[in-house]
């Protein structure tokens, strides 16, 4: 007998089998799929690998050529040595992606464009050979007064200076490698619309992603889902070199998603740079502050990072320059060292989390922090500072706050502070303690009228 489920088994196999494709005819052999595409094959006019200096000149006449008749140039897999590219508007160079090498002969410059609409590199490989740039030359691909670049699927590796360098440009820069830089990985000024997404970002001497502008102003660039790690500061400082991800002077840009680990400094500073959003980001080891919002500005969302693993966790100063205006809210902080990488007067390191000036800290988590899990305000330098719904657990203090003649008013409720071996709360004049606890007590707002210390736990 048959079944009715087997019937209906049969008739679903038979249009599944109906409904298949027939075989696609093959295309004629003389046709590659760059023809298809409208590509420009680089070996169909006279360009080949290892050719030398007379192929890197038919090189550049055949992207002008292609330029001009809005076609890409398609370079096959190989090692082409070139200098001097000086691309036009329209440029678009596609290779194989880890097998078409463009390899840096070491005439001054390597890629260059001035000036131009549109420029599109993808699927190639860029390689400095750490070979000598001129002093006009500030990295491996230099790009000026382009709105849009597309640097796509592309592995740029061994500048002698920075990989990438982007003065008024727009455009992005996505799932691409950048490593070995002794500079930066990418140095982007005055952006227009940039975005710099899903790329791996390893091994430079003094930078990974720099966002600057020359003057304070709105910048707007997107950086999201890097990968950034081991970056250095070859050039010393106290903070200028060694950052994975580098804001500076730049409003409104919006960095998340990136996962960090190894940064001399790092992992996020913001220095000068209004509106920032910094969220979402995994950050590890970092040799300074892992994520840092300094100086003039005004405006930081800090929320629902990880940092594990720093000399500070996240700091929001600077009040005495104007930094100003955050909300630090739903970050994991933790293991937090009482070792820096330089000695600096009044430098303080083991601090969980700090805030100075119109800030909400709120439902964070501190643990083992070396010296301070929370730190409100430094000498004058506090007003309208909120910490509430935090928990610290394991620190020397778990909430410091500045006494200082000056400070001004804030609010501390609702926390939890287990394993503080000096106290709960205490007030500060600087780097000193100036009382015992006030986590527990009810006259604190008489002894400090600027302070309200109320529901807190103390274990």
């Amino acid at each position: 007998m048959i079944s009715r489920r087997k019937m209906l088994g049969w008739s679903m196999t038979g249009a599944a089998v109906a409904a298949l494709p027939l075989p696609a005819l093959a295309a004629p052999a003389s046709v590659s799929t760059v023809d298809l595409r409208g590509s420009i094959d680089a070996r169909d006019h006279g360009v080949a690998p290892d050719g030398g200096d007379v192929s890197s000149r038919k090189l550049m006449a055949l992207i002008e050529q292609a330029a001009r008749q809005n076609k890409p140039v398609y370079l096959p897999p190989g090692d082409y040595r070139v200098s001097g590219l000086d691309l036009p508007d329209n440029t678009r160079l596609v290779g194989v992606s880890g097998a078409s090498r463009l390899v840096y002969s070491g005439d001054g410059s390597f890629i260059r464009a001035t000036a131009a609409r549109r420029i599109e590199l993808s699927n190639l490989v860029i390689d400095g050979g750490n070979r000598w740039l001129d002093d006009q030359t500030p990295a491996l691909v230099h790009f000026s007064g382009i709105p849009d670049v597309s640097i796509d699927n592309c592995e740029i590796l061994g500048a002698r200076k920075s990989a990438i360098q982007l003065e008024r440009c727009g455009g992005r820069i996505e799932r691409s490698k950048i490593s070995g830089a002794a500079d930066y990985a990418l140095y982007a000024v005055e952006s227009t619309g940039l975005s710099v997404t899903g790329n791996n970002v390893f091994d430079c001497g003094n930078g990974g992603i720099l966002i600057h502008r020359w003057e304070k102003g709105v910048d707007g660039s997107i950086v999201t889902a890097n990968r950034i790690f081991r970056i250095g500061a070859r050039n010393g400082g106290t903070g200028q070199y060694g950052n994975a991800i580098n804001l500076f002077r730049a409003a409104n840009v919006m960095v998340s998603g990136n996962h960090i680990t190894d940064s001399a400094f790092s992992a996020i500073r913001a220095n000068s740079s209004s509106n920032a959003q910094i969220s979402g980001n995994q950050c590890f080891r970092s040799g300074e502050t892992a994520i840092y919002a300094e100086f003039s500005f005004e405006g930081a969302v800090i929320s629902g990072n990880t940092v594990d693993g720093a000399a500070n966790g996240i700091s929001v100063v600077n009040f005495n320059e104007g930094g100003r205006l955050s909300t630090i809210s739903g970050n994991i902080v933790r293991n937090l060292s009482a070792t820096g990488p330089y000695k600096l007067d009044g430098a303080i390191f083991g601090v969980g989390i700090s805030a100075e000036a119109d800030t909400a800290v709120t439902g964070n988590v501190v643990e083992n922090a070396a010296l301070w899990g929370l730190a409100l305000g430094f000498g004058p330098y506090l007003r309208n500072v909120v910490a509430n719904n935090n928990i610290v657990r394991g620190a020397k203090v778990g909430c410091a706050v500045s006494v200082a003649e000056g400070a001004g008013s804030t609010v501390i409720s609702g926390n939890v502070f287990q394993d503080v071996k000096d106290g709960g709360v205490i007030g500060f004049r600087w780097t000193e303690a100036a009382t015992g606890e006030v986590g527990g007590r009810q006259d604190a707002a008489a002894a400090f009228p600027h302070l309200t210390v109320m529901g807190n736990r103390v274990g």
